[in-house]
């Protein structure tokens, strides 16, 4: 599965402890060792379901150490018996718009 998340503290207006927030929970993505990417209003990780939720559940548990209340937006392709998705759609898209040129 694919799931596609952004996460933030809803606390506080200052934007630098938004950022650490963010860059926290981001690590923590990464520190799992799933695929993953983030672009500038997502994180999208690949994996399980369990191993998944989990890490993502780790990533409001950070973000909630740095603000009573959290928002979290979360998409979920779920498609069992498939991996690598996380590229492999992307570069059909590609493959389409090439072969259009």
């Amino acid at each position: 599965m694919i799931v596609a998340f952004s996460i933030s503290p809803m606390a506080g207006d200052d934007t630098g402890s938004v950022t650490e927030a963010v860059a926290a929970a981001v690590r923590v993505v990464r520190e799992s060792g799933l695929p993953n990417e983030t672009n500038a209003m997502f994180t999208n990780i690949e994996g399980e379901w369990d191993e998944v939720m989990a890490v993502v559940k780790r990533a409001v548990d950070v973000v909630a150490e740095a603000s009573p209340r959290v928002g979290l937006v979360l998409k979920a392709d779920i498609r069992p018996g498939y991996d690598g998705q996380l590229t492999a759609k992307v570069q059909r898209i590609e493959e389409t718009l090439a072969a259009e040129a």
